[in-house]
Parts: C-alpha cells; structure tokens; sequence
C-alpha cells in the first residue's frame, strides 16, 4: 500500500508541473556545447519559454510527454517513496529515536537508485516527447516519435532491451542524490518543525513547510546530474545505440563544463526550481497525507 500511495501522490504533483518539465528539458538542452552567444537564445527564461512555446506551437504543447512523465511517476516514485516508507516504518532512518542525518540520507539514496533504474526507459521516452519541437524553437536533437508506446517500440526494435536503459549511468546518479538531499532534508525539517510547536499536532502545514526547505535542497544539488541527464537521453545515437555526442556520464560532464563553463552545468536552473520545488513540495505533502490517512 505504501508503494500504491506513493505512486498516486507523484501523479497529483506530475498534472501540475509537467508544464515547467517541458520548459526544463528545453532549456537544458539549448545551446548544447556551444559557448555563451554563439546560439540564437529561443527561449530567455522560464516565463519566456512558456510564452514562446504557447504562442508557437500552441498550449497543449506545454504538457507533451504528460503520459510517460505520468507512467514515470508512479512507478518511480513509487518504488522510492514506498521503499523510503517502508525502511522509515522499519525504524532503520533512527538513531535513539530521533532522525539520523546519515541513515536518512542512505535510505534516500537507496531508495532513489531502485526507482531511477525501474522508471529510466519511460523517462528517456519523456525527454524526447518534450524535446520535440517546431523547427523555428527545437533545441537538441529531434527524435520523431508519435507517442510513448511508438517511442518504446522504435528503441526496442532498432536496439533491443539494453537500448531502453541508455542513459541510465546518469539517470541512477541523479535520482540518487536528488532522493537523498529531498528525503533526509525532508524527514529532519519535520522533526524541527514539529519540535518547534509552530503548527497544531500532525497539521498538513508541517509536511508543506518541510517540502518548501527540501525543495531548495534538491534543486542546488540535482541540477547539474538532470541536466547531464537530460543530454544523455536526448543525444542522437548510432546503429548500434552507441551516443554520438557522448560516452557517458562524466564525458557529457566534462565536455559541458569546458564548453559551456560551470553555468552550463546549471542551465535551466529557474525552470528546475519552478518544475522541482512545486513537485517536491506537493508530492511530499501528498504523501505525507496520504500515509496518514492510511495508517490512522
């Protein structure tokens, strides 16, 4: 039930932040390995996306690749919130009864690499819905898929079960260190929250103020791995499903950061917080709630 819970919570976040997804994912990829003012700049900053997007190629752009990111959503985050739940319930995040900095955070990393490796094909397939864009405002590379079920068959049949999990080398790391600064953070700011006597007993407002202070958190030490992520999926491959712009994961980083310098490796960090921050926030609230419900 805990994994069930924790699925749904991650979806009632997904229909009110993929919009600022797609906006990330493009951002994230404009101007890749270009020097600063070398690239036309289509989309300015978060506000400026939406509008360009919008005006472009229409307001149902905004939420491309909403049913992957969905799919993606609820077996991810279910897999780690639910494995998160069941080690804290366990009482293994503990130490004398009050949370432990280190066992929170490896649970939170634990947990992450599980739901990052489960969820990575469906996340690929999402990048490369979102990405697709008319030619006047497209950034990266352009896959031409119809759908997710089109995209998974496509990667499938031209490169086999390994092509779906290309990309996961960056995918686990990112999960993993965004899992393990939201988790930890969050579980430690509910407990000073709570031991602060601010909100009544077992108020909504605690989990709300927790999700605000780990939504910062995650966004400072995950974007430089989602964008790293983000290129390594969108990056355009070989018959062999070899990248043709990247080995891995610390190629695609050392070549970002010569390239485009330590601000490359944090483009789109306004759309990340704006995409982040709002999903950290209501999914931890969604199911913090929702666990209370169920075990009350």
């Amino acid at each position: 039930m805990d994994f069930m819970l924790s699925g749904v919570a991650a979806c009632g976040a997904c229909l009110f932040t993929n919009p600022l997804e797609v906006v990330k994912t493009r951002m994230q990829l404009q101007g890749e390995l270009k020097s600063r003012g070398t690239y036309r700049l289509h989309y300015r900053n978060v506000f400026h996306a939406f509008y360009t997007i919008g005006r472009v190629e229409g307001a149902s752009a905004l939420q491309k690749g909403l049913v992957p990111a969905l799919f993606y959503q609820f077996f991810m985050n279910g897999v780690r919130l639910g494995s998160y739940a069941v080690i804290e319930s366990a009482g293994y995040i503990h130490t004398e009864g009050r949370v432990s900095t280190g066992k929170s955070t490896a649970a939170g990393a634990l947990s992450g690499v599980v739901g990052a490796f489960v969820g990575s094909p469906i996340y690929m397939v999402k990048t490369h819905l979102q990405s697709q864009a008319t030619s006047s405002i497209a950034v990266g590379h352009q896959y031409q898929h119809r759908g997710m079920i089109h995209a998974l068959s496509v990667i499938h049949r031209k490169h086999g079960i390994m092509g779906l999990w290309r990309g996961s080398g960056a995918a686990v790391p990112r999960v993993s260190v965004g899992s393990a600064s939201q988790l930890s953070t969050f579980s430690l700011a509910k407990e000073l929250i709570t031991d602060l006597e601010i909100f009544p007993g077992g108020s909504w407002l605690v989990s709300l103020c927790a999700g605000m202070i780990s939504s910062v958190v995650v966004v400072l030490f995950m974007t430089p791995f989602d964008v790293i992520s983000t290129r390594l999926y969108n990056q355009p491959v070989d018959h062999r499903g070899k990248g043709e712009l990247y080995r891995g994961f610390l190629d695609c980083f050392s070549k970002t950061l010569r390239k485009e310098g330590v601000i490359g490796l944090y483009k789109g960090l306004g759309a990340s917080y704006f995409r982040v921050g709002p999903h950290t926030i209501l999914s931890l609230l969604f199911w913090n709630q929702l666990r209370t419900r169920h075990h009350s």
